[in-house]
């Protein structure tokens, strides 16, 4: 069984690399440039899968996440600012995905759900 490699320099996680003028397998550092030959040619490689529940949650400041879309297509049923963030979010005691929006003024933050 294969254990996780630690630099003796930096004590950081040494990762697979190839060597391909010696066609030889190595364990790297990213941090610093310490590099050591691999005792065996067997590399694992882990996968982290996330169910759809647990990834899709509401998010805590959705008017500063850059990744989120915003429309001027709607106005605040508050302040009536018409700029909004707006993501899908599973919805609770439905079938289906359910749209919400979050206002961008700073001052208000009103949500709500098309």
């Amino acid at each position: 069984m294969s254990t996780l490699k630690f630099c003796c320099q930096c004590n950081n996680t040494l990762y697979p690399k190839e060597d391909r003028e010696r066609r030889t397998l190595l364990y790297a550092c990213r941090n610093c440039d310490h590099q050591e030959v691999a005792d065996s040619s067997c590399v694992y490689r882990m996968e982290i899968h996330h169910s759809a529940s647990k990834c899709s949650q509401d998010p805590q400041d959705p008017t500063a996440d850059p990744s989120l879309p915003h429309t001027k297509c709607v106005k605040c049923y508050k302040c009536n600012n018409p700029e909004a963030v707006f993501f899908q979010a599973p919805s609770k005691g439905e079938e289906g995905m359910a749209l919400f929006f979050v206002c961008c003024n700073p001052n208000c933050g009103h949500r709500w759900r098309d």
